[in-house]
């Protein structure tokens, strides 16, 4: 590790975090290796490995890594326009460890414990293109101004392939396809769960290990699609954390079983894409916003209103990819248009059948390879902006929304994009830090791949 110079000596969670660090550490005195894990801008993994015996240290003193991390793009290389590389020294923040992420890996070889990471700079305030610490100043926002929490659970989406040697240059195939008669969808097929037995019984078994509380897993709309749910949490922090530990997991008992993991938002036109559902509502002293007799219904339709508002200028939070554009097709079981309805998964917006206290919005649009800190963070600001404007949604959709004449979400990165950029409320939600990394990153991606020539471009015009 490197020695950070002034570095703060204090970790930010003060006392808090002594008890629980100090029985791990007794209850594992032969770790052999440390994973210490810091979310990007895209959600990608960075991190370093450390020896079992640096865990101290890394809790009493923190973590050096620059805070540039976060103005790479997805492959991982510097994006000048973000500000934050050599003109500024390419300086180091201290990152934290976020103590309930302390666990144990049970799919490594070798024993092996894993953190999250949350950069600070060296006064000890947050770093603000951190997306964790954007989430969390979203969350405090809600409370200061309405005193209100949420509370949040996600459904992920993921196919499963056979692993290959590396090179992905031609259309895979997942588990379960074939080339003889139709697609096999088998959705909610319990052969093909008993099928992966091995896999989905390390699946739990990593999860009980790790304290991540997932529950169901179902066999989904394409062959070698699966989800897995979470369930709910009243911090919206560990919901997100959850999910980055939890694609983690997910990778890491596949490749154990020699199957690669995808959560990559559309790898098929023909087949569904890989989604993130979000569960979220809203609690005050007296319980959920949502489920009041008198006034719950009317509270439920201004956020929904503000979800759909807000919908257009937020969607490069929800979908950041240039893949996950793809995925925005009608029929394809992913949201097309800017709607909402009651138990209806053509629509952006769902409200689940359930009991008055469980009532909640299921947002639909986000792909499972986003980044869960800013996709929630576009979610509250969404109900936020309801709550404040206090105007009903449009009549709720019934029947298929693909048929219906409603305004389109876009399939374009680039107006993704430029609706971000001029949005003067998602500079507010994200801080004007994220606004800028997040738009420089997503701009530079978006000229990268259109400097790729495809084959389909060669076989036509060649």
């Amino acid at each position: 590790m490197n020695e950070l110079p002034h570095q703060i000596l204090e970790h930010p969670a003060e006392h808090g975090w002594k008890a629980g660090f100090e029985a791990f550490l007794a209850a594992h005195p032969d770790l052999d290796t440390l994973e210490v894990i810091l979310p990007d801008t895209n959600g990608v993994l960075r991190g370093k490995w450390l020896p079992g015996s640096a865990l101290p240290k890394v809790f009493e003193g923190g973590v050096a890594f620059p805070y540039s991390l976060f103005g790479l793009d997805v492959w991982g290389r510097e994006v000048e326009a973000t500000g934050m590389h050599l003109e500024t020294g390419d300086k180091d923040g201290v990152c934290w460890p976020i103590p309930e992420t302390l666990k144990l890996v049970p799919w490594a070889d070798r024993k092996t414990a894993q953190v999250l990471l949350s950069m600070y700079d060296r006064d000890g305030e947050p770093f603000l293109a951190d997306p964790r610490h954007v989430l969390e100043n979203m969350v405090a926002r809600l409370k200061s101004e309405y005193g209100v929490s949420a509370t949040c659970a996600f459904e992920l989406e993921f196919y499963l392939f056979q692993e290959s040697d590396g090179d992905w240059t031609e259309q895979p195939k997942p588990l379960f396809s074939t080339h003889l008669g139709p697609a096999r969808q088998n959705m909610y097929a319990l052969s093909d769960l008993e099928a992966l037995l091995p896999v989905v019984d390390d699946l739990r078994k990593a999860c009980e290990a790790q304290g991540i509380p997932a529950d169901a897993a179902v066999s989904e709309a394409a062959p070698g699609q699966f989800e897995l749910n979470l369930h709910h949490r009243r911090d919206p922090l560990l919901a997100a954390d959850d999910v980055v530990l939890l694609r983690r997991l997910v990778a890491g008992v596949a490749r154990k079983h020699e199957l690669k993991a995808s959560f990559m938002a559309k790898p098929f036109v023909e087949w569904p894409g890989n989604g993130m559902h979000v569960h979220v509502s809203m609690e005050d002293e007296n319980g959920n916003l949502f489920a009041d007799p008198e006034t719950g219904g009317e509270r439920l339709g201004y956020a929904i209103n503000g979800l759909l508002k807000t919908m257009p200028e937020a969607l490069l939070l929800f979908i950041s990819t240039f893949n996950g554009f793809r995925r925005m097709q009608p029929g394809s079981y992913a949201p097309a248009s800017i709607c909402w309805g009651y138990d209806n998964r053509s629509v952006a917006l769902r409200v689940p059948a359930s009991s008055p206290e469980a009532a909640r919005v299921e947002h639909r649009i986000a792909g499972a390879d986003a980044n869960p800190y800013l996709v929630l963070t576009g979610i509250l600001a969404g109900m936020m902006e309801g709550l404040t404007l206090q105007k009903d949604p449009p009549a709720p959709v019934t029947g298929n929304a693909y048929e219906k004449r409603k305004k389109r979400l876009t399939p374009w990165m680039d107006e993704a994009i430029d609706a971000f950029e001029a949005s003067k409320l998602m500079k507010k939600a994200v801080g004007k830090e994220m606004h800028k990394v997040l738009t420089e990153i997503k701009r530079e991606e978006l000229n990268e791949f259109g400097r790729e020539i495809s084959s389909l471009e060669r076989q036509t015009y060649l």
